[in-house]
């Protein structure tokens, strides 16, 4: 059925004013207005691999830090917010075990993050903790899981993570686990999820943890669609469309079906997410990487290795997505399903060196919105791009939840 022209008219007119009005402020205006929207909203990003990063390598991100891309001075500058942090398990644990136990060891690191500085953060377990944490000039952190290996074929560990503080967990990770296929695996031993993968399903809907499609294979996605009985998210991944083949961005058809659940894709900032010629230049490079290490029989943490990689970086340099082609993502949602369906999800610490010019750092956020406002995004829209979206799924869940107790 076609929609009537006078339910489209409103829209364009309100969409060219609203280009018109930014065109008129200066360069200087719009990085002006964008860096105060970032500290008068509350800034979402789903996805920051920092407590693994320091488990490796630890630092003091009370204090503006050397390396990685997230600490307490650069996020307070960019205006984040809540920072989910990633209780990151690597996928090799799901055959060794140990899953729950470094899960448990990540979850300690945040809670004490909070115990040692507690003017700068808190846990936040709610969106009201969230919101009356940001009024106290505090940055909140969230917790998602990444990998669901740590429920360790134990149903009642989804009740113990959320009483822990998790809030979303991506079902699987790189390779397929107990729960779900993969979208980096093609073994595809389930053909979606497990028979115990969907039961995890159900019981993350009966006690409020947002289920995380990102990581996850098609058929996965879709069998989860159809049996949750809550709104869904992708905590970091972008679209498939800019990136043919991809299964770990999400289809144009993915992206409706998440819409019309309720749910959120929280759009990926590294290059290789968001570009598919630095994709394509990324996997030709990786393998002549691979091929030497071969043929010198090297490890990649050996030295030689290493040294060998950083010169072939060098001599091979791989131009970065821009903080434009993020957007471009942003506006491809936005275009297909509507403004209230994506946000940020940046996998600040997880993808290294490629994160895009002008998005090296939690400091960035106000560039995102400044290329908004060029776009001719009201304050309103990149209100709701820059957390107000997730943190509706994020009440809906904890209400559908409140819901199922009560009719059982």
């Amino acid at each position: 059925m076609r929609t009537p022209l006078i339910k489209i008219a409103p829209l364009i007119l309100f969409i060219s004013t609203s280009v018109v009005a930014q065109q008129k402020l200066s360069d200087d205006e719009l990085k002006a207005k964008a860096d105060k929207l970032a500290q008068q909203f509350i800034i979402v990003d789903t996805h920051i691999d920092i407590p693994y990063r320091l488990k490796m390598h630890w630092e003091d991100i009370s204090q503006q830090t050397p390396d990685g891309d997230f600490d307490y001075v650069r996020a307070k500058q960019g205006g984040l917010k809540a920072p989910f942090m990633s209780i990151y398990v690597p996928s090799e644990y799901e055959a060794r075990g140990g899953s729950k136990a470094l899960a448990d060891t990540l979850i300690d690191m945040v809670e004490k993050f909070a115990k040692d500085w507690p003017k700068k953060f808190a846990v936040a377990r709610s969106v009201a903790d969230v919101t009356s944490q940001a009024k106290q000039g505090k940055i909140s952190l969230c917790m998602g899981m990444e990998n669901g290996s740590p429920i360790e074929h134990n149903l009642d560990n989804v009740k113990y993570f959320y009483d822990r503080g998790i809030r979303y967990i991506t079902l699987a990770h790189g390779q397929r686990n107990h729960i779900s296929d993969s979208s980096y695996d093609s073994t595809r031993v389930w053909k979606g999820l497990s028979f115990f993968g969907r039961q995890v399903v159900r019981e993350m809907n009966r006690v409020g943890i947002m289920i995380d499609v990102s990581h996850l294979s098609d058929e996965a996605f879709y069998e989860i669609i159809n049996i949750t009985k809550a709104p869904v998210i992708a905590s970091h991944s972008s679209c498939r469309s800019f990136t043919p083949g991809f299964e770990r961005n999400m289809s144009d058809d993915m992206i409706k079906l998440l819409a019309q659940n309720g749910g959120v894709i929280m759009i990926a900032f590294g290059s290789s997410f968001i570009s598919s010629e630095y994709q394509h230049r990324e996997d030709e490079g990786r393998k002549e990487i691979m091929a030497y290490l071969r043929s010198k029989n090297l490890k990649f943490r050996d030295p030689e290795a290493r040294e060998y990689i950083s010169q072939y970086r060098k001599d091979h340099p791989i131009t970065y997505a821009d903080v434009s082609d993020v957007v471009n993502h942003i506006d491809h949602v936005v275009k297909l399903v509507g403004v209230d369906y994506v946000g940020f999800g940046s996998d600040f610490e997880g993808v290294g060196d490629s994160l895009p010019t002008g998005l090296k750092d939690v400091s960035q956020y106000p560039n995102i919105i400044r290329e908004l406002l060029k776009r001719g995004y009201s304050d309103k829209d990149i209100q709701k791009i820059c957390g107000a979206n997730l943190l509706r799924v994020w009440s809906r869940v904890q209400e559908r939840a409140a819901e199922l107790h009560s009719t059982r």
